[in-house]
């Protein structure tokens, strides 16, 4: 079964960190390292939004809102992507989505881990 599978989502104070995890399987789990990997996230009321991509070479590329505080990264051994979240503000409440493109431009899902920055 392809499946992408997020972790380390949860409720955490202003200016904290999390990192989030998400592992591959079935079909996904072989074309992990020929894929580009990324991470979404959708606030409630909003759009879908990327938060970081990864490519086969490790090249990242943040988005702005994000920049000096998201890191994104790759362990193609553990066929698993993960992105580290310093430094948290409230406006990164989301569902956060971890996304595969896999060669010939198919993409899949994962079900989504909660974030929730309060005090």
């Amino acid at each position: 079964q392809e499946r992408l599978v997020e972790s380390g989502g949860g409720l955490v104070q202003p200016g904290g960190s999390l990192r989030l995890s998400c592992a591959t399987s079935g079909r996904l789990f072989s074309l992990f390292s020929f894929s580009t990997m990324g991470w979404y996230r959708q606030a409630p009321g909003k759009q879908r939004e990327v938060v970081a991509l990864i490519t086969t070479r490790g090249t990242t590329e943040p988005a702005d809102a994000v920049k000096g505080r998201f890191t994104i990264s790759r362990d193609n051994a553990k066929k698993t992507v993960y992105l580290q979240m310093d430094r948290l503000k409230s406006e990164d409440t989301a569902a956060y989505y971890c996304n595969q493109v896999v060669p010939g431009g198919a993409q899949y899902w994962g079900q989504g881990t909660q974030v929730t920055v309060s005090s």
